[in-house]
């Protein structure tokens, strides 16, 4: 973000929810690493705003819990913890879990056939052991089956996970042995889907989004994250 020009006024939404986007997406991907301290004058001058929709910005993502006000630092970004990323883990597991009778209900042959269209792009993103293509698609395709509900306000609250589960999602995708697996479990819902078999589509998908979220925590207590 240091090396970025953001000029806030030229939008029409409320700038402190704009500055408060704009951080927030910086922090979540490592752009404003853990332990850096949010300067006011800086960050207000690099967003073309005043100090004001600033600090209201940093109230916000302090309740958030992406920074905090230390003495004699001011703000500083807080480093994500296991607890953190178990915790938003399993807010997007659950909901996810709550939605699939709406998303077997409503699936259609064209829907079926985007999937299995994500899948085949995913398939040789694999083949090329290409791994940021292979984060792209597999969001893609988990995007495609969670937005065939209609539980909007379910995919709000998923939604707004949605950055965190990018970022962490990298470790899993990371690990070829738990990706091979998670992409063979990937045609298998689809096929599940087909069938519109909701009871076996329950039981793989809640070992493949546990599966995910064990991988990850592994991930951060072994301190590659």
């Amino acid at each position: 973000m240091a090396n970025q020009t953001f000029d806030a006024t030229m939008e029409s939404r409320p700038i402190r929810d704009i500055a408060y986007e704009q951080l927030k997406h910086a922090i979540i991907t490592g752009e404003i690493p853990a332990g850096s301290r949010i300067v006011e004058t800086v960050y207000a001058e690099q967003l073309h705003i005043s100090r004001t929709p600033l600090r209201e910005a940093l109230r916000k993502l302090e309740r958030d819990g992406l920074v905090e006000y230390l003495l004699h630092r001011g703000v500083v970004v807080r480093a994500f913890t296991i607890s953190d990323i178990d915790e938003i883990f399993t807010i997007r597991n659950a909901m996810m879990m709550l939605i699939l009778p709406s998303v077997v209900e409503n699936v259609t042959e064209e829907a079926i056939g985007n999937l299995r269209n994500i899948l085949h792009e995913m398939d040789i993103a694999h083949e090329k052991e290409d791994v940021n293509a292979v984060a792209i698609h597999n969001r893609a395709f988990h995007g495609a089956i969670e937005h065939l509900s209609d539980k909007k306000r379910i995919l709000r609250v998923i939604d707004s996970q949605e950055e965190y589960i990018t970022r962490f999602s990298a470790l899993t995708i990371s690990n070829i042995i738990r990706r091979s697996n998670a992409h063979k479990e990937h045609h298998q819902m689809v096929d599940l889907l087909e069938n519109r078999d909701l009871e076996g589509l329950k039981t793989l998908m809640h070992h493949h989004l546990e599966e995910s979220k064990e991988t990850c925590l592994q991930a951060v207590a072994e301190k590659r994250f």
